[in-house]
């Protein structure tokens, strides 16, 4: 059976159906991603699987004792917790487990054949490794550490921005280890070390996975299997996003139906994906293969290590290097910009120029300072230091509080502010309808009052509205958040079409692989790097520089201990009296294994041999003498290599 097993499941709000007669299955391993426009029904089905939304018909199904967890949306926690308590709140029954188990250890050291103590030691000790509780310490130290909340660890946990509450809530049942843990978008405030940290924690953990995202490489790199909500049914599709876009595709062709308009976005990013992301893998391939061959040589010498981390280095410039002007138009000089937030230095002597035609995505962690730069850019704030001068342009500014929306008007008067019902987009004269169907509007939302949409419908209202503005540069601040994976093509398909310049602050990835030609990197250093090349090409050059980087620390460090440590004359190398008599019987016992081995061989093709003995006496009989053999080999290649060594020092 099922972890939690959905059976044609219903549910509607009043006329609206959302779900009709769906299965869902979540067995153990399983990292399922479910996927489909806003207003689909993800979230309706997540809470449906979290068991906290009632449904109209079907039944829901769970083994016995299950523990199911969900990330809240806007999570709550005890009014007098600091951040530390908030996540060990969730590890209280983990801490009376281990307590309760040293207990009984010390219990059965004196009374070690008491089995009812012996069956408790027992079950605690699987529940303590199923949630691989044993260093929960260590853990919290660690993921402290890498949510950035570290600094906060003191703090109260209500005092926190919503984003930084997500990550405690999210720390905490990551730390927990539920059964089925349930994640609703939950790459969202985080930066994209934080999600590479989040990637790796549950892949190494397995754990059981519920979620939803937009983000498109965590989907690719954690799900196991897709689901589709679409037309209130559910596809299902082996493997992450990659793998859906390529089921997916071919399930429309097999539909033969007019979805061109889908299709021609399903395979532009299938191409693209293919192209951009596989091909670029093929091709760091082989560099890798020499890289790990590099290490291995490299691990008793410091100085090729610093020699691979500088060829590391030059590659990385070799992407950096400056592209022609082409004489385009100036739209930003920036001179010696230096950026402070309060007490606190973000960005440090920082020179540019940003051209009429350049696309750039500005990264970093939380925190950095990227959406100050972008305000700095703006006119919104001054430079601590130095200059930005500014041609003669217009700006189109998207920021994450949509601010150029008004609550109180509807989406006609919200395009047609002087009435009518036709908007101009990029020379283009159109219906509103017309243009709005492509940000996935239907008809009936154009009377709809802003103030009611959802933060995800309110996002692609405002990017809708942002293109039909006559503007030279496009200023986004972090756009992909709240958009479902649908509405963030269709984003990706206007941006690629813009003819002007595009500065983006972004975390996502694949987002910024696929549309920026530039990116400005925020350093831990207060400087920014400008890099021409593919973001997540970037990350992992970074991570090569900082493997080796700590390699050699740990080469010099074992070198300097080493010459530490006394120094005892090395004895004269020989061979035992056993090794002399295995030297001389290993090669007539090896050759009397193959005899063997090939006279089994041709037992298994010979029918009349088999069939007397029968097959699977002969199969395991084969099994047991290649597995000597492969011991035999091995004992008499590592005597040979000794033999060597004595030959050589002699």
């Amino acid at each position: 059976m099922a972890l939690i097993d959905l059976q044609k499941v219903s549910k509607h709000y009043s006329a609206q159906k959302i779900l009709t007669e769906v299965d869902f299955h979540v067995d153990e391993g399983e990292r399922i991603v479910i996927i489909g426009k806003n207003g689909s029904g993800k979230s309706t089905l997540m809470k449906i699987v979290y068991g906290s939304l009632e449904f109209d018909d079907g039944q829901r199904l769970t083994q016995n004792d299950i523990e199911i967890k969900m990330l809240d949306q806007s999570p709550k926690f005890k009014e007098h917790h600091n951040v530390r308590e908030a996540i060990e709140d969730g590890l209280v029954e983990l801490n009376r487990a281990k307590e309760r188990y040293n207990e009984l250890s010390l219990l059965l050291a004196d009374d070690f054949e008491n089995k009812k103590l012996l069956d408790e030691h027992e079950k605690l000790s699987r529940y303590i490794e199923h949630h691989n509780a044993w260093n929960l310490d260590d853990k919290i130290e660690r993921i402290l550490q890498r949510f950035n909340l570290k600094e906060y660890e003191q703090k109260p946990v209500n005092l926190l921005s919503g984003g930084e509450q997500r990550r405690v809530a999210l720390a905490s049942l990551l730390l927990q280890k539920p059964d089925v843990l349930l994640l609703d978008e939950p790459t969202n405030h985080l930066d994209v070390y934080m999600v590479e940290f989040l990637e790796e924690l549950l892949l190494k953990e397995s754990f059981t996975l519920v979620f939803i995202s937009h983000d498109r490489y965590f989907i690719d790199r954690v799900a196991t299997k897709s689901v589709e909500v679409e037309d209130c049914v559910l596809r299902e599709y082996k493997g992450g996003y990659s793998d859906y876009l390529q089921q997916k595709e071919q399930y429309l062709q097999n539909l033969q139906k007019k979805h061109d308009n889908l299709l021609r976005l399903l395979r532009r990013e299938n191409e693209w994906f293919a192209r951009g992301v596989r091909a670029r893998l093929k091709r760091n391939e082989g560099r890798k293969e020499r890289l790990m061959k590099l290490r291995e040589e490299a691990k008793t010498n410091p100085a090729k290590i610093r020699k691979m981390s500088m060829e590391l280095e030059r590659e990385v410039k070799h992407f950096n290097r400056s592209k022609s002007i082409n004489k385009q138009k100036m739209l930003f000089e920036i001179e010696n910009l230096s950026l402070k937030l309060g007490d606190k230095e973000l960005l440090h002597d920082f020179s540019t120029r940003i051209l009429q035609k350049d696309v750039i995505a500005i990264v970093g962690p939380n925190g950095s300072g990227k959406s100050t730069l972008l305000k700095a850019l703006l006119g919104k704030i001054q430079p601590s230091s130095g200059v930005i001068k500014r041609g003669e342009f217009k700006i189109g500014y998207f920021d994450q509080h949509r601010e150029m929306l008004d609550d109180s008007k509807n989406l006609i008067e919200t395009f047609c502010p002087n009435g009518g019902d036709r908007v101009s987009v990029r020379g283009k004269d159109l219906h509103v309808y017309a243009y709005l169907k492509d940000f996935l509007f239907p008809r009936e939302f154009l009377d709809k009052k802003v103030g009611v949409l959802s933060g995800g419908e309110k996002n692609r209202v405002a990017l809708a509205l942002l293109f039909t503005k006559q503007v030279d540069i496009l200023i986004l601040d972090e756009p992909t958040n709240d958009l479902d994976i649908p509405t963030i093509n269709i984003l990706e398909e206007q941006l690629v079409n813009f003819h002007g310049a595009v500065i983006i602050v972004s975390h996502d990835r694949y987002f910024v692989d696929k549309i920026a030609k530039k990116l400005f990197i925020f350093k831990p250093d207060k400087t920014i790097e400008e890099s021409y090349q593919l973001y997540s090409e970037y990350l992992e050059f970074q991570k090569e520089l900082q493997t080796l980087d700590a390699m050699e620390k740990t080469v010099i460090k074992e070198k300097e201990e080493e010459q530490k440590a006394p120094k005892e004359k090395p004895k004269p190398l020989k061979l035992t009296y056993k090794e002399k008599i295995a030297l001389e019987q290993l090669p007539l016992e090896i050759e009397e294994l193959e005899l063997q081995i090939e006279e089994k061989n041709n037992c298994l093709a010979d029918p009349a041999c088999y069939q007397e003995v029968g097959l699977t006496q002969i199969a395991k009989e084969l099994e047991e003498l290649e597995e000597l053999y492969e011991q035999k080999v091995e004992e008499l290649l590592t005597i040979e290599e000794k033999v060597e060594q004595i030959e050589l020092n002699s």
